[in-house]
């Protein structure tokens, strides 16, 4: 039988993913620190180890325990704006702890490390973003999904590793956790009207993305370790439709049938235009067309009004509070 180990396997993604590897057959070893994930998320029939990528003396025990055919690498932070003020924190986990994992998958001859790095290590560039483009991010948490990226080919070209990279963006859908308030910005305006609490949105809400709906994106990613024109190669993946945030805000109050209620608050530095091809996912993976914007957020908002508002925390390891954007300040 095949085994995969998915890290950030209680996460939303990570989720996801491991219900797709099982559904495929692998035996899923999930671990996760639950900083960010839920018990509840863990799919059945998954085995779930508590833990961190950070934790050196565990990732030894289970590489040599579970003698892994394949390492799905999610865990991580991804909080782009919030990265410029966490800078320790976010190389530690999403730089450290995967690096962590690349040794171990060298040690242990892993047949392929599939790894979700991101849009962000493309920073401003034109449009639409290709994986041809020479990335130049410009927040700590593009900085660290790069520098992972070129750790993987550098190991590949060393030992021989085999990789996978994706580039995902905006995902959205089911087992998002909707009261973190720095990530996720579907997430939270569902939160916020299940708090009955206007809609926060950042500068004059004409920044643009394109949000992608977890299932055409989840599936690609668990599969992909059996298609061998896919191996040491990038992908985006994602959706292909850009909105303004202030489209996206009218189109989740319509879906909860409210008028939409925005409050602006002060612009952050942040990316004004992001959007991705994927035709060259779409060839590899002969991927079917997505779940329209508004077809996903009718599903996310079904299972987000049946679990219900999440308390919005503040972020306790926050390291600089210079320039730290409005709303997000926990003094």
């Amino acid at each position: 039988m095949i085994t995969s180990l998915v890290t950030g396997g209680a996460g939303f993604i990570g989720s996801h993913t491991a219900l797709h590897c099982l559904n495929l057959g692998h035996r899923v070893i999930i671990l996760d620190d639950l900083s960010g994930g839920f018990r509840d998320h863990i799919p059945f029939g998954a085995e779930f180890i508590e833990g961190s990528v950070n934790d050196l003396q565990l990732l030894q025990k289970i590489f040599a325990d579970y003698k892994f055919d394949y390492v799905f690498h999610l865990a991580a932070y991804a909080a782009e704006g919030l990265s410029h003020f966490v800078r320790r924190f976010n190389y530690n986990n999403n730089l450290i702890g995967s690096v962590n994992l690349i040794n171990l998958s060298i040690i242990f001859k892993i047949k392929c490390f599939v790894f979700t790095s991101s849009i962000a290590v493309y920073g401003a560039g034109q449009l639409p973003l290709t994986e041809n483009m020479v990335p130049h991010p410009e927040d700590p948490y593009g900085i660290a999904k790069y520098a992972v990226e070129m750790d993987l080919k550098a190991a590949n070209k060393m030992f021989n590793l085999n990789y996978i990279i994706f580039r995902p963006h905006n995902v959205y859908g089911e087992n998002q956790n909707i009261g973190d308030k720095y990530r996720n910005v579907i997430g939270i305006f569902m939160n916020q009207i299940l708090r009955k609490k206007p809609l926060t949105v950042f500068g004059d809400g004409q920044q643009t993305r394109a949000f992608s709906y977890i299932d055409d994106v989840a599936p690609y990613i668990a599969n992909s370790v059996n298609i061998k024109e896919a191996y040491n190669q990038v992908f985006n993946i994602g959706a292909d439709h850009a909105y303004t945030v202030n489209e996206l805000a009218s189109m989740v109050a319509e879906e909860f049938g409210k008028q939409p209620e925005i409050v602006h608050l002060a612009a952050r530095k942040e990316v004004v235009h992001a959007h991705s091809s994927h035709a060259k996912a779409t060839a590899i993976f002969e991927m079917r067309p997505g779940l329209s914007l508004k077809a996903g957020i009718s599903k996310m908002a079904a299972w987000a009004t049946t679990v219900g508002a999440r308390a919005s925390k503040d972020f306790e390891k926050i390291e600089i509070q210079e320039k730290l954007p409005q709303g997000w300040s926990s003094e």
